[in-house]
């Protein structure tokens, strides 16, 4: 059956706003994961069998002991259990969001072998951290506080999950802290790169809130390196600097059409969208087609779709196995009315000064195991064309530093020190099989956090 869209209608109708009313868009906006109440939250953490050696923790990039949080819940001790998952993960509350437990603590979970259902890991851990951050935020006892201070400085460079973690961390230790943002806000992708019904109630900016509580961080917005700073100038200010920018630029189609008018990136989108006051007044078209397979498609197209987007399409040039979105992020996009199509390699974006076509070369696997075309052309009728083909790294201001992958990222070694004495790196922006999770962005900020602490102390002539 083809896949190919054959309407008389014509799509350039085009793009327009309030496509759905308020009251719809709140609905389609709403918390996607309902936080569990007290008493789901002990049947749930009943089902968990505090495995030794537990499969979990292994699957966890960030190492948290999550038998012995889930049991502290079980016992009602959820102070305990948020220090557990923060002292480990200090964004554990966005990660319990975010993460595709899926494929990592959930996806390893030993329940899944005996009754074909995980322990909801990530549910209970945002029972924790939004226990306490509320707590917090009402006046308690905060869970952690900063040694003396050392009086040595690091300057941080982006505040996005890495930066974020590294500050804290750093913050922790008794150094002062000064993280640099090229944004208005901080968060990086957790402010302005996940889908809106992922993290409602502006939670990305409340758990940096509860991250700077701790003191001796100072924020630095619309700072960005090599515009506004500069990598010799930090060194020279700084004691230690790190770097945690991500991948600030994204790869084009390079085809016929791509500058035509509503064609766009994907993240610009999203982007647009988390930041926008009014949902009714943000403008999506009819025929949406997005182009990709990672999370940053399947959040574009979704969002279309939520938006008021009647038909929306996401186009992938290999199979679903090879898309970096999950399974489960697969099957909830087409849950939306999302449809996914598979071997489709876009060839020429269609229209006179907007888009009203996508054409798609049919493709498949030959015996190396590269793409070839078959010669057969769909085309998929859009007024807006979404493109979310992967982000790359922007060199400014990281000239003197190594590059891995053909210049893609930061070189850098096992804990993230690149080829600069005193400057290390982590997240999307570096080159140590990198990956798009927030929590691998975490743990990135955390050991580099712990590397530049040692390196420091060795400088005073302290022990490490």
């Amino acid at each position: 059956m083809s896949h190919s869209v054959k309407n008389n209608t014509r799509a350039t109708q085009g793009i327009a706003a309030g496509r759905l009313s308020a009251e719809e868009l709140g609905c389609q906006f709403a918390d996607v994961a309902a936080p569990l109440s007290a008493n789901a939250a002990v049947i749930a953490a009943d089902r968990c069998h505090y495995c030794y050696d537990a499969p979990c923790v292994a699957a966890c990039p960030t190492g948290i002991d999550i038998p012995s949080f889930i049991r502290k819940i079980g016992n009602g001790n959820l102070k305990g259990a948020a220090r557990d998952i923060l002292s480990a993960n200090p964004l554990g509350g966005m990660c319990s969001r975010v993460c595709p437990t899926e494929i990592l603590c959930e996806g390893a979970c030993v329940r899944n072998h005996q009754d074909g259902e995980p322990v909801q890991i990530g549910a209970l851990q945002r029972h924790a951290t939004d226990f306490q951050m509320a707590r917090e935020a009402a006046g308690a006892t905060p869970l952690f506080h900063r040694t003396s201070e050392t009086g040595r400085s690091v300057a941080v460079i982006g505040a996005g999950p890495a930066g974020l973690a590294c500050a804290h961390t750093l913050a922790l230790a008794g150094h002062n802290v000064t993280v640099f943002d090229a944004n208005e806000k901080p968060g990086g992708l957790n402010e302005y790169g996940i889908a809106a019904y992922k993290t409602v109630d502006d939670f990305a900016q409340r758990e940096v809130a509860w991250l700077l509580s701790i003191g001796g961080i100072e924020l630095k917005q619309g700072r960005q390196l090599g515009r506004d700073v500069t990598l010799d100038a930090l060194r020279d200010e700084f004691d230690a600097v790190f770097i945690g920018i991500g991948l600030g630029g994204t790869h084009a189609l390079k085809i016929e059409g791509e500058a035509l008018d509503g064609v766009r990136d994907a993240v610009d989108f999203i982007a647009q969208l988390r930041e926008a006051d009014d949902l009714a007044a943000l403008p999506v078209g009819r025929r949406v087609v997005v182009i990709g397979g990672g999370n940053t498609a399947i959040d574009a197209a979704v969002q279309s779709r939520k938006l008021g987007a009647e038909h929306v399409t996401l186009a992938y040039r290999r199979g679903s196995a090879q898309m970096s979105a999950t399974w489960a992020e697969q099957e909830f996009a087409r849950q939306q009315g999302v449809t996914i199509v598979e071997w489709m390699k876009p060839v020429r974006i269609v229209g006179q000064e907007a888009v009203h076509a996508v054409e798609f070369e049919r493709v498949a696997l030959d015996a190396s195991g590269a793409l070839q075309g078959s010669g057969e052309i769909e085309r998929i009728e859009a007024d807006m064309v979404l493109k979310a083909i992967g982000q790359k790294l922007l060199p400014a201001g990281l000239e003197a530093l190594q590059s891995s992958d053909g210049g893609a990222r930061i070189a850098v070694d096992a804990d993230g020190a690149t080829s600069l004495a005193g400057v290390w790196a982590g997240g999307d922006c570096a080159g140590h099989g990198a990956t798009d999770l927030t929590v691998q962005a975490v743990q990135d900020g955390k050991v580099a956090a712990h590397a530049i602490d040692r390196y420091l102390a060795a400088q005073t002539g302290k022990a490490a």
